[in-house]
């Protein structure tokens, strides 16, 4: 089944449209797709959203009278807020069916979960209601046992240099090693107790130790301090896997169903040695003609391919470049007014690319070590070659 049908939305967008002629509702999806295809780059494009079911089925109901077409527009959407109010604004700025003028108009955006939790409180008061009239007696006990289960473990002392843990590190058979002790507290209230924190840059002997006898995870802040604790665990430590709170968070300020989530992501740190090593690179020179075609691009939002000769050979929408580079021959760099993505790395790997450059670079699994992944602040002011 397409996934884009198995969406559990978070938000509904809701609109309205106007087309001054008679269209298909398939024509209306199609300028939905057509007129916001690359405006944002290949991470909003409605189209990959669908496929990788962040959005849901696009729901169209429309009516034909007197040579106008008017309806109303749904999409469900298990994007954030900010995206989710972007892709709505993008909606809006459809201007065309076909060869027909348009007009759509938001209506409303709608917390699907909040109507859901509305009827969940409902249905929960009314079972109290119930419970209570036919038992009343052990209304006092359940209480007392649920509480017990929900109540997150506290927080022991751990090894030599009393470091905080859950009161699993002994008899579990896999270990997660998190930087402080608010990191602990976070994963034990997720009902996670295999956990130990490492308070500080420098690796603690106990920590050492553990990680040569059990499966370790190391699960890190989004930010350098992550990258640099990460750096001295692989230089003294046996880590298996590494999972990373999203990028600018702290492990500390997630929620249960992130902290989940993040585990669940986590990636064998053979994947990520290239990344970890980039943080001590140093700046990288890239030839003249590379820098002129970076400064042409700013606010076009397009791509430019460069043979290796430093010659454009292909320019193209960021949001047709994945494609185009599919079939592109004797590539060697290409320059974005965007964002380089984990399929563009792919694609490039190969067809043998050896250069990426682009406004930034989204969180890549998979690194090529063979191609460099550059951004406007890791390329010199020097001349290049």
């Amino acid at each position: 089944m397409d996934r884009s049908q198995q969406v559990t939305p978070k938000y509904v967008i809701r609109a309205s449209f106007e087309v001054k002629g008679v269209v298909e509702k398939s024509d209306i999806v199609g300028a939905l797709f057509g007129q916001t295809e690359g405006l944002f780059g290949p991470d909003l494009d409605l189209r990959e959203l669908q496929k990788n079911g962040r959005i849901g089925r696009i729901e169209i109901e429309s009516e034909s009278k007197r040579d106008k077409t008017t309806g109303t527009i749904v999409i469900p959407s298990n994007l954030d807020r900010p995206s989710t109010s972007l892709i709505a604004a993008a909606i809006e700025s459809v201007d065309r069916v076909g060869p027909c003028e348009a007009k759509v108009t938001l209506d409303k955006l709608e917390d699907f979960r909040e109507t859901k939790r509305e009827a969940i409180i409902h249905r929960a008061k009314d079972l109290l209601q119930k419970w209570t009239i036919e038992d009343v007696s052990s209304t006092g006990q359940v209480l007392k046992e649920v509480s017990e289960v929900v109540r997150p473990a506290e927080i022991t002392k751990f090894g030599p240099e009393g470091l905080p843990a859950g009161p699993e590190i002994t008899s579990a058979e896999s270990l997660i090693v998190v930087e402080g002790r608010a990191d602990v507290g976070v994963l034990l209230k997720s009902g996670i107790k295999n956990v130990i924190a490492v308070e500080g840059t420098s690796v603690p002997e106990t920590v050492i130790k553990l990680s040569r006898e059990k499966e370790v995870t190391a699960f890190l802040d989004g930010d350098r301090g992550g990258d640099i604790i990460l750096k001295e665990l692989q230089q003294v430590a046996s880590v298996d896997y590494v999972a990373r709170a999203p990028r600018g968070k702290e492990v500390e300020d997630l929620t249960p169903k992130e902290v989940l989530k993040a585990l669940q992501e986590k990636v064998p740190i053979k994947r990520i040695a290239a990344p970890t090593a980039k943080i001590m690179e140093k700046k990288v020179a890239v030839p003249d003609a590379v820098k002129k075609v970076m400064t042409s691009l700013k606010g076009t939002l397009e791509a430019v391919v460069l043979n290796d000769e430093m010659e454009p050979i292909l320019r193209a929408p960021v949001g047709e470049i994945y494609e185009k580079l599919k079939t592109a021959e004797g590539a060697h760099t290409v320059v974005f007014d965007g964002v380089i993505t984990q399929r563009i790395v792919d694609v490039a790997a190969e067809k043998g690319i050896k250069r990426l450059i682009g406004d930034r670079v989204s969180d890549i699994v998979k690194r090529p070590i063979e191609i460099q992944l550059l951004t406007a602040a890791d390329i010199t002011e020097e001349t290049g070659k």
